[in-house]
């Protein structure tokens, strides 16, 4: 089931060939984009080429006569485009390598197993994101604490933590402000979501209402 339908034995291309890879490729892009959007919410650009993308890597693999590696190469640097413009989440490099991946499986004339793999991959992305297995833990914060240099960071809300949170570890602790000020990030696990602002507020208090971040995911350094 699994086989080639370009032939191996001469470098020409047929018409029916190609556009039979061309064809597979567009669905796969399909079911992926759809996929995607079903999980996700990506601008609408973002979809345009998730449904494009098998179809141009798989041009580039024909063209390179299935030498895979070449393929590769040049597929590769085509993509670097896409991470150098925008930073985008871990999802999005994923689905763009999905992608790419059934190109290649299409370049290489083997479309039965670019649909079943797009299927089942989709599928299980979507499983995933909906049935809640990986879920993130939501009570979960990074803190990011900006307070003058003679506070002392080491104890000063150690009595706020232990009211508020299950644990909590300093993650980094740097100078700003030409050494006038420290920015110490916490990561914390809170005892009760519904109590994030009556931490903070008790927070501010001690650091002289100096700025503070506070999120699920750690915050850019250099941002305050």
């Amino acid at each position: 089931m699994f086989t080639s339908v370009l032939n191996s034995a001469t470098n020409s291309l047929s018409i029916a060939a190609v556009l039979l890879c061309l064809a597979a490729s567009v669905v796969c892009g399909l079911i992926i984009a759809l996929a995607y959007r079903a999980s996700e919410h990506p601008s609408k650009g973002f979809l345009l080429t998730l449904a494009v993308l098998p179809a141009v890597v798989q041009m580039i693999i024909l063209m390179v006569n299935g030498n895979l590696g070449v393929g590769v190469a040049v597929a590769g640097s085509f993509s670097l485009v896409r991470f150098r413009s925008l930073p985008g989440k871990a999802s999005d490099i994923l689905i763009i390598f999905l992608a790419m991946g059934i190109g290649l499986c299409t370049g290489m004339g083997y479309i039965w197993f670019a649909l079943a793999a797009a299927v089942i991959i989709s599928g299980l992305y979507l499983l995933y994101a909906f049935s809640g297995i990986l879920e993130e833990n939501k009570e979960y914060r990074n803190i990011r604490i900006t307070m003058p240099e003679d506070l002392d960071y080491t104890g000063v809300f150690e009595e706020v933590f232990q009211k508020y949170t299950k644990s909590c570890t300093v993650e980094s602790v740097r100078t700003i402000n030409l050494g006038t000020m420290f920015q110490v990030e916490y990561s914390v696990v809170l005892k009760d979501a519904a109590k994030e602002k009556e931490m903070l507020d008790q927070i501010r208090v001690r650091n002289g209402n100096l700025p503070l971040i506070c999120g699920r995911t750690p915050t850019i350094a250099g941002e305050l």
